[in-house]
């Protein structure tokens, strides 16, 4: 018996480069209300998303122009009272950010996640607000080509055991 999860999982690759087809707002926004289902602590839900327009692309000036991609989108973390609390922030949007992830690619969506948005300059071009943090910048599309697996370190080589 297949376990459909472990097989989205273990299949799902970093796409850097897209083809032309244009993908459905509610096709993604389906996704994002998918990736909500996400763990997050005492239900704060800490996410927001800012859908990327052609003008903020440009200004972006990312080295591929997201690989392409039809649709580009910036996942942020809202602002938390304590250290501690921005933490759990950024987890549960992390975790948000692979349900989407996840949820794109069984639809034979792929997703390229950009760090970049963090960077001073381009957090004043998307306009992100003092305190919010920006996990990502998404640009997601029908794959170009899609990469071979690459080598994982076995996970028993990961595992320490406390007494």
């Amino acid at each position: 018996m297949t376990n459909r999860i472990l097989e989205v999982i273990q299949t799902r690759r970093t796409i850097k480069q897209f083809d032309a087809r244009p993908i459905a707002e509610a096709q993604w926004t389906a996704w994002l209300e998918a990736a909500s289902y996400a763990p997050n602590h005492r239900m704060n839900e800490p996410w927001e998303i800012l859908e990327v327009g052609p003008e903020t692309r440009a200004k972006l000036r990312h080295k591929t122009d997201f690989g392409g991609a039809p649709v580009v989108l910036v996942l942020l973390s809202k602002p938390a009272a304590t250290a501690f609390e921005r933490d759990e922030n950024v987890m549960a949007v992390s975790c948000f950010a692979q349900n989407f992830l996840l949820a794109a690619h069984d639809a034979g969506v792929g997703a390229y996640w950009a760090s970049m948005g963090a960077l001073p300059h381009n957090r004043e071009i998307l306009g992100v607000q003092e305190g919010y943090d920006v996990i990502g910048i998404f640009g997601l599309g029908y794959p170009a080509d899609t990469p071979a697996v690459k080598p994982r370190t076995p996970i028993a080589a990961k595992i320490q055991r406390l007494p």
